[in-house]
């Protein structure tokens, strides 16, 4: 049997398909991106902008193109920060429904915050210790504290790429002002996690999915060339590697990051928002081990579907 997940983020739309094995858990068959930018232009106005509903439903229509030549029984949809808070997601619900005979289960952060956690404990071993999980959305960020016994607590904030890039529209390069503005923005708006913070100890920092991937990739290519990133589901990253390249990118224009190696060019514009956010909650707490997980959401979302199924 095989299933098809798609994650209807603010920045990327995101496929998986995998197939059912014997013993419920599941191979993974492939996995697509499409980068949507639903939330362009109107993610504070809480809008899904003209141009951005017909590149959402482009996505989708790309996607279903592209599980043509599979045998998928079922193809379920999950919507996040974008269309659960713009004044016109319904619409976009609406359209898909219409168009495509698809049904989105639109999710609140709550929600997503578990569903990104039953990703990542698929592939990092997280023992008695507890770690912080970070994972970088469009439109919300998702911080989970958890240990191998679960979710200790977890929050999403409304803090995302798409929406960064559109408060403070960055010089090209960034500067001082700027920077310091995007600071005192995440000091004010991460109050309940640094209010929690206080409560754990914790030296563990885990990134998944989004900006970390890109991060991971850009840094393996420099230490490790003969890497293939796509036969790993994590990778360590080392705090020094990645303050070099972080002050790459602070330096960088949008067309010098173009060239860089292993730079995703749909983040080419969000990245250097997203490492001072990721260096903004690093240098705070000083992590001793930083970890990329390639998995998140979406495998979440095929673990809860077979763990319901049995």
């Amino acid at each position: 049997m095989q299933i098809a997940i798609i994650d209807l983020g603010t920045n990327t739309f995101n496929l998986l398909v995998t197939e059912v094995t014997g013993d419920n858990n599941y191979k993974i068959l492939l996995e697509s991106k499409y980068p949507a930018k639903l939330g362009k232009g109107g993610i504070n106005k809480k809008v899904i902008m003209p141009d951005a509903f017909e590149r959402g439903l482009k996505g989708i229509e790309t996607h279903l193109k592209t599980l043509e030549v599979y045998n998928v029984e079922s193809i379920n949809c999950f919507a996040t920060s974008a269309i659960r808070s713009s004044a016109n997601g319904q619409d976009f619900v609406d359209a898909v429904k219409d168009k495509f005979n698809l049904d989105i289960n639109v999710i609140k952060g709550d929600k997503e915050a578990e569903l990104i956690f039953d990703g990542v404990k698929q592939v990092v071993p997280i023992g008695e210790e507890k770690v912080l999980i970070m994972d970088i959305g469009g439109g919300s960020t998702e911080f989970i504290i958890a240990n191998k016994d679960g979710v200790i607590w977890k929050h999403s904030f409304n803090v995302g790429a798409a929406r960064m890039l559109d408060l403070i529209k960055p010089s090209d390069p960034i500067n001082a002002c700027e920077i310091e503005y995007l600071n005192s923005y995440a000091e004010q708006e991460l109050v309940l996690l640094f209010e929690e913070m206080k409560k754990h100890q914790i030296e563990t920092l885990i990134g998944s999915s989004g900006s970390f991937d890109t991060l991971a990739a850009m840094i393996a290519a420099e230490e490790h060339p003969h890497l293939d990133m796509s036969k790993l589901t994590n990778y360590e990253i080392d705090y020094n590697l990645y303050l070099r390249l972080h002050k790459r990118y602070l330096k960088s224009t949008v067309n010098e990051r173009l060239k860089m190696k292993k730079m995703e060019p749909h983040r080419v514009e969000m990245m250097v928002l997203t490492s001072l956010f990721i260096n903004f909650v690093i240098e705070k707490y000083k992590f001793d081990k930083i970890f990329q997980c390639a998995y998140a959401l979406k495998e979440g979302a095929i673990y809860q579907i077979l763990k319901n199924n049995k």
